[in-house]
């Protein structure tokens, strides 16, 4: 008889001391900070590094205790310049030390974290900022002449503006300020109307905020990444971050000690995978993190690893496979062994990566699934038990999934049969602002009376419990009545030797006699001192896939659209394909 989802069989597949239930604490999210304070004051929360001429790489370290303290300050500091209960405050910053401390200070006024990535253009930053309304912006210097540009059009009365060589070791502060300042725009002529951060921390040192704050309380506005038009705002609780820390933190096993780990911070902070995964159970578990400003500067990444050995590292497949094939790693001029656990997220992992990268390290790499709508983890696989090829993993502890049908979206699928992914976790966002009938679509009553996250992926579930993403909905191609779904043919495509990344999406069909219809289209990206022609793929392709699924035509690129978490941007591969043929 075929199990069902209602029988939970995950559970039965979990590794040693990964608990099936937890019992949460009501909470606020900052309290695992004041508890790590109270705890291990001295123990470090951030190390921040330089490499300097000369001298090496050097680091500067702040402490749960001068984190505790500085976000205390801060959160004064906010109250005074007029920041209320329920305000939203936007972070604009990339990660460095005055991430937590900003982010930390926000929760502790009672006020609403707004994080954004601070390389949007600003008429994106503008969107979002009007959209959740936020009267106060902390935003690094180099991003400040953006925010000044466009905060007429905004409710945005506060700028508190921060430079990164605060956070930077005392020389290579100094250096920096010779060197780099204003050649990479860091260096700025503030307003006078606006605010340095080092100079709220002195004047409000030692003071804590007064403002009560509740489990039930919303943290986050969580802008959802979409490449198109507006982007939603998921809204989440306290008490929902709390969860899915202890989710995430439980999940690890004997991988995960209560203190002492050292967790990579190369995924943006500002992004759910990176606040959540990375700082929030770092914070939880009183262990340090190590600040990685950008993970696209993978020579800086690999030295990173090899002066400060990180244990754990949250990460995407691009950064991992750039580690794999980089020149330094393979030579043996970085010691990337201290690694001992990641989980990999945003995008599927292929198994040549997970197994390479396990190879140089000695430490586990494993996949897992999230979103902004539940940040931010519900699934992952085994640390240590099995993990099966291409699946996204089991639901993490207290977490149920499930499938249903793409017509009626209420019938459950046969485990093995492909529907739309639906998920309950405590940890589930509530809602979207100010977006009621979004809310509605992506929040519905399901199983149990509860009301069930519709996450917009075509999925299936194996009889033991692991779930296998096919694609997103709204990116499956109809090819001559066949549903095709390009994230599988990616992952033919890449399991060729020669190609490096790929993308494959449906464009207007070229030929006017099928004007209307679509066609399939894969860009490729050839890895180094490989070659593969066209002709080449599209046999390869066609010995493993199905006629109809099989893209016609490629094109071979330098480097795929992505987003800074390793999504590939299939929207922007069709606009350039349009714009091109514009041009013809």
């Amino acid at each position: 008889m075929a199990v069902t989802y209602a029988e939970k069989p995950w559970l039965k597949r979990y590794d040693n001391g990964v608990p099936t239930t937890i019992d949460y604490p009501k909470q606020t999210l900052h309290k695992f900070l004041t508890d790590a304070a109270a705890k291990k004051p001295d123990n470090v929360a951030t190390l921040t590094t330089a490499h300097l001429p000369l001298l090496g790489r050097q680091g500067i370290t702040m402490s749960y205790r001068e984190l505790n303290e500085k976000s205390d300050a801060l959160a004064v500091a906010l109250g005074e310049l007029g920041v209320k209960k329920g305000d939203r405050v936007a972070i604009v910053m990339p990660n460095c030390a005055q991430f937590p401390i900003s982010f930390y200070a926000i929760l502790k006024a009672g006020a609403v974290v707004c994080a954004m990535n601070p390389t949007y253009p600003g008429d994106k930053l503008a969107e979002m900022l009007k959209d959740c309304g936020a009267n106060t912006v902390i935003v690094l210097t180099k991003f400040y002449n953006v925010i000044k540009q466009i905060q007429s059009e905004t409710a945005v009365k506060n700028v508190i503006a921060t430079n990164i060589k605060e956070s930077l070791p005392p020389i290579a502060g100094l250096l920096f300020t010779i060197a780099k300042e204003k050649k990479e725009g860091h260096a700025i002529e503030k307003h006078a109307a606006d605010y340095w951060l080092p100079d709220l921390l002195t004047k409000y040192a030692g003071k804590k905020s007064a403002v009560e704050v509740s489990p039930q309380d919303t943290a986050l506005f969580q802008y959802t990444g979409g490449t198109t038009g507006i982007s939603k705002a998921a809204v989440s609780t306290h008490q929902a971050l709390v969860c899915n820390a202890l989710q995430i933190a439980s999940y690890f096993g004997r991988h995960l000690n209560r203190e002492g780990e050292v967790f990579l911070a190369a995924i943006p902070l500002f992004h759910v995978f990176g606040m959540v995964a990375v700082m929030s159970v770092a914070v939880s578990t009183m262990s340090s993190m190590v600040m990685v400003p950008n993970p696209r500067e993978i020579d800086e990444v690999v030295d990173v690893i090899s002066h400060t050995k990180p244990t754990i590292f949250m990460g995407v497949p691009a950064l991992y496979n750039a580690i794999n094939n980089h020149a330094g790693v393979a030579a043996g001029k970085y010691n990337v062994r201290s690694v001992k656990a990641c989980i990999s997220g945003s995008a599927p992992l292929a198994p040549a990566t997970k197994q390479k990268f396990e190879a140089i390290t000695g430490g586990r790499l494993v996949e897992g699934f999230g979103m902004s709508e539940c940040p931010t983890a519900v699934s992952c696989n085994p640390m240590d038990g099995e993990n099966r090829e291409g699946s996204i993993g089991m639901p993490l502890p207290d977490v149920e999934m499930r499938i249903v049908s793409l017509d009626d979206g209420m019938t459950e699928m046969p485990v093995g049969e492909t529907g739309e992914l639906s998920v309950w976790s405590p940890n589930l966002m509530s809602g979207y602002h100010n977006m009621p009938k979004e809310t509605e679509n992506a929040l519905r009553d399901g199983p149990g009376g509860k009301k069930w996250l519709y996450t917009g992926d075509i999925a299936y579930m194996d009889e033991d419990g692991y779930f296998y993403i096919v694609d997103r909905k709204k990116d499956m191609v109809l090819m001559g009545g066949f549903n095709v779904y390009p994230a599988n043919v990616e992952k033919v495509l890449m399991s060729h030797p020669a190609v490096g990344d790929v993308g494959v999406a449906a464009v207007p069909h070229p030929d006017p006699a099928k004007a209307g219809q679509e066609a399939l289209k894969a860009w490729v990206v050839i890895k180094a001192g490989q070659t593969v022609t066209a002709e080449d793929l599209i046999k390869f392709a066609g010995s493993k896939l199905a006629p109809y699924e099989v893209p016609y035509r490629i094109d071979f690129i330098e480097e795929l659209p992505k987003t800074l978490v390793g999504k590939v941007l299939r929207r922007e591969l069709v606009r350039k394909e349009l714009e091109a043929r514009q041009k013809k």
